[in-house]
């Protein structure tokens, strides 16, 4: 099979030719950039540059070297717009390793050590303390309370961290012709590689109101001001629905799955009373999924942290036919319950070890031992995609890596890697 095949494959709960495997075609399967300069510091990969294309999380964009190497069966469709060195300039991580910055983001560094972002206005809004691997919000524009009018809503969001600092392709979203190009680009892509796309959508319900709530504030207006949270919601999905709709037209007939994201748990349970999603949430996840189902060819993807058990049964009720992270260490989120009770209506991508845990602390034995447990639960019958839990650590050593890689080519019946 080609990587794309294997990937509609499992999608479609058949077994593949093999397990299917991501590395870094979302913002939440990669890998810190500081990890990522210790994994290529080897002779035939230690001139590879180290791009940091997420810069809120410091995540870097693996390289086609290591694609290759891996085995790796899935891509971003914003990797096509990172080719530019000239869209680059060089930087150093919190560890003193050698990087790269897109050239539109600029922190400023301050005498304690810390570093400063700003909004395209000037506005701070975001700070990584001094020896930080991420940056933290700190600007919530509705802080203070719900607007009268959201007419300028999409602006507002622009001056949140995580609407301020886009991944690519968004960061191009206010470039001239910017749709045409991306169906150019997705096509060009498609033609020239076997691997299955991924396309970012956002779309966010839960999670944008605590990036302009802030999070305690808006945990508590679901049970306190429910009115004024339908009425942002109504507001945001004329957002969402109006970017869904230019990527159902110009591409949804090329991207083999589009990516929403919604952290719905925390690690002992939901975020909220499932009654709570129902009402305010499922509603507004099933009309972007039907949407997208009647529109175009794409699969529906949904990220989400935590311990989601309960709510899995609404999501897939809703249209979801993807799952990532799989945080099988949060409460009630075992693999073999995961796999035993979801995986004929689901396809779990992640849940292949522990990175906080295991990936991060345990020796290279401890990591091969549980992604073959793993890929022994999760893969049978279809309906998996390999991933870690999240994205790999700063702290992550490269030997753990390499021994995660190896596992899945094992039991894929595989050489095995040598870096």
């Amino acid at each position: 099979m080609t990587p794309r095949e294997r990937i509609l494959t499992t999608i479609q709960h058949k077994e593949p030719d093999r397990v299917p495997v991501d590395f870094g075609s979302t913002p939440s399967s990669g890998i810190s950039a500081i990890a990522y300069s210790n994994l290529i510091n080897h002779p035939g990969y230690n001139d590879l540059p180290v791009r940091v294309y997420d810069v809120v999380q410091q995540l870097a964009e693996p390289d086609e070297k290591l694609l290759e190497l891996f085995g790796i069966d899935v891509i971003d469709v914003g990797r096509a717009y990172n080719t530019d060195p000239a869209r680059w300039y060089d930087i150093h991580l919190s560890n003193g390793a050698a990087a790269q910055y897109p050239v539109w983001f600029k922190p400023e560094l301050q005498s304690d050590g810390s570093w400063k972002a700003f909004d395209k206005t000037g506005r701070y809004i975001a700070r990584m303390p001094a020896g930080g691997t991420f940056f933290d919000q700190v600007y919530f524009p509705y802080y203070d309370g719900y607007p009268d009018s959201y007419n300028d809503l999409a602006e507002r969001m622009d001056t949140a961290m995580w609407g301020a600092f886009p991944t690519a392709p968004w960061d191009r979203a206010g470039e001239e012709n910017f749709w045409p190009d991306l169906r150019k680009t997705c096509v060009d892509l498609k033609e020239n590689t076997d691997r299955a796309l991924m396309l970012g959508a956002g779309c966010n319900l839960f999670e944008w109101g605590t990036f302009l709530r802030r999070m305690d504030n808006f945990l508590m207006d679901l049970i306190l001001q429910p009115d004024e949270v339908q009425r942002f919601l109504d507001a945001l999905m004329e957002v969402h629905m109006g970017t869904l709709e230019k990527i159902c037209y110009w591409v949804g007939d090329v991207v083999d799955i589009v990516r929403f994201g919604d952290d719905l748990g925390t690690q002992q349970g939901p975020f909220m009373n499932p009654e709570i999603y129902r009402k305010l949430f499922k509603p507004r996840h099933a009309q972007l999924a039907e949407y997208v189902h009647k529109n175009s060819s794409m699969h529906t993807y949904l990220h989400s942290c935590g311990s989601i058990y309960q709510m899995i049964p609404d999501l897939i009720e809703a249209g979801i036919e993807i799952l990532n992270p799989v945080q099988t260490n949060a409460a009630e989120m075992e693999p073999e319950r995961l796999k035993k009770e979801f995986g004929q209506d689901l396809t779990f991508w992640g849940g292949g070890i522990e990175t906080a845990y295991v990936l991060n602390n345990g020796t290279p034995e401890d990591v091969w031992k549980m992604v073959l447990e793993r890929l022994e639960i999760f893969s049978p019958g279809g309906g998996y995609v390999f991933n870690t839990v999240h994205n790999i650590l700063p702290e992550v050593p490269p030997e753990n890596i390499m021994a995660m890689f190896n596992a899945i080519r094992a039991f894929n019946s595989q050489d095995p890697i040598i870096l």
